[in-house]
């Protein structure tokens, strides 16, 4: 059974949010001023993911095999360094805090993902047995 997409969304979006205020506490290299600088820069990232990450994750295919998928955390650090180009309260550091970053917002946003796929697929695998229970079924 699968939840509604606007919350899909929702939850993607507190997923990434979580993952940018990790990665702006632990990581020295990594600082917003305002909240809602933090707001917008998940919006934006979200935006780049959805939209320009394929995109060179298409034109630097050969690289992204070449090293067995690793090239896109670099990719995913350059959208980081993107994002934080685009929004002023935003700030990173260099490449290398863009990198650890974009490293912790993918790490907490597989873990996060991950939970949540287990528990709707755990309820949906309950209730499909419920209905199932019967036993109409003649063995010869």
């Amino acid at each position: 059974m699968r939840s509604n997409p606007v919350v899909q969304i929702l939850l993607r979006w507190a997923v990434c949010a979580l993952g940018v205020l990790i990665a702006a506490t632990v990581i020295p290299g990594i600082s917003y001023d305002e909240g809602s600088d933090l707001v917008i820069v998940v919006l934006l990232l979200s935006f780049l993911n959805a939209f320009l990450r394929p995109i060179l994750v298409l034109f630097t295919l050969p690289f992204v095999i070449f090293t067995l998928g690793f090239g896109i955390l670099f990719i995913n650090a350059l959208l980081f360094m993107l994002a934080a180009h685009l929004v002023d309260g935003f700030h990173v550091a260099g490449f290398l805090s863009a990198f650890f970053g974009a490293l912790i917002v993918g790490l907490i946003s597989i873990f996060l993902s991950g939970i949540w796929t287990t528990r709707v697929t755990t309820r949906s695998n309950k209730r499909r047995y419920h209905r199932r229970k019967r036993d109409d079924v003649i063995d010869i």
